[in-house]
């Protein structure tokens, strides 16, 4: 049976069942299990449970090129289809800012929402000499060459991303003079950090719960506007004087041709589920922080952080 028999035949059951649209569908551009697929699976199942969809969602996932697969697949054959969303994160906008989707830019779609994240952090050993994230600053601004971050991305990731925006906010011209180890995940970096190899760590908060409550390291930075409840110990970059949000949000993107009506149903639903119960206890259960932008406030964000990201990455080296 071939793909458009199949949607005739889901048409023609959803009529019959008295339904007035096709059931809406969230692709997850990944395998199974993780991020892409949570956001998919947990928002998909609160639409649902809230009463903002008539049918539960059906999720589809499409791994593959680190969601350049889906995401060509949205921009070719379903651009104008308003029962369709895509589960999205930073790495998503990282990606599409450095060229690693094979030419496709971030206009081809349109960007609905974010309404939760895992938030950016500063970390250095408990023992380290820098008490603020202005002691770290002002020693990589002394001597760039005298610390070294430990992150869990590649080179050019989002982990060597967060510092380079603070510092380059800080004024320093030069950051490829930053010194930056890419290692095998946040739980990696903490251990160079903890062990002295590296003199901080940039990773998400949820990588360093456990070090925290065990003492091991000091936060320097949270990198959200706001202090995240349950560590409101911890200050923003914001306080420190750096005006820098990086967090690994969750959200969706919408096929771009729909009608801005359709889009604007999209945001006032992801809005519905952020104000839920239901994914209060969701973020509370999964480590995430709330971060709430929709609609065309979330966009024109998305814009911002497009930018920046690109501007960082060709300053070193990763695009040209």
């Amino acid at each position: 049976m071939n793909k458009l028999t199949f949607k005739a035949l889901v048409t023609g059951a959803a009529i019959t069942l008295g339904t007035s649209a096709m059931a809406a569908e969230c692709i997850a551009p990944a395998n199974p299990g993780g991020g892409w697929d949570f956001t998919c699976r947990q928002i998909g199942k609160i639409l649902f449970d809230i009463g903002e969809v008539d049918s539960p969602v059906q999720v589809t996932n499409m791994a593959g090129a680190g969601g350049g697969l889906a995401f060509s697949h949205v921009v070719t054959e379903r651009s104008s289809d308003a029962d369709l969303i895509i589960a999205a994160s930073s790495a998503t906008t990282t990606r599409l800012a450095q060229n690693a989707y094979g030419g496709a830019t971030a206009d081809q779609v349109r960007f609905v929402g974010a309404i939760g994240a895992d938030p950016g952090v500063i970390v250095v050993a408990a023992d380290s000499p820098f008490q603020t994230l202005n002691d770290l600053v002002d020693a990589v601004l002394a001597d760039p060459s005298s610390v070294a971050f430990a992150g869990g991305s590649a080179v050019g990731g989002f982990d060597h991303l967060k510092p380079l925006q603070i510092l380059k906010a800080a004024g320093l011209e030069d950051i490829t003079q930053v010194k930056y180890i890419g290692v095998d995940g946040g739980a990696d970096a903490i251990t160079q950090t903890i062990g002295g190899f590296t003199q901080a760590m940039t990773g998400d908060m949820s990588e360093i719960v456990g070090f925290v409550q065990s003492g091991d390291v000091r936060v320097l930075a949270v990198l959200t506007e706001e202090r995240v409840p349950g560590f409101e110990d911890i200050p923003t970059a914001i306080e420190q004087g750096y005006d820098v949000v990086a967090v690994n949000w969750r959200g969706l993107y919408v096929p771009l041709d729909i009608s801005d009506e359709e889009f604007q149903v999209w945001a006032d639903r992801l809005a519905a589920v952020a104000a839920s119960d239901a994914w209060q206890q969701a973020m509370m259960d999964n480590g995430l922080a709330p971060f709430t932008k929709v609609g065309g406030d979330f966009q024109s964000w998305i814009d911002g952080v497009v930018a920046s990201t690109e501007e960082l990455s060709r300053e070193i080296g990763v695009i040209q």
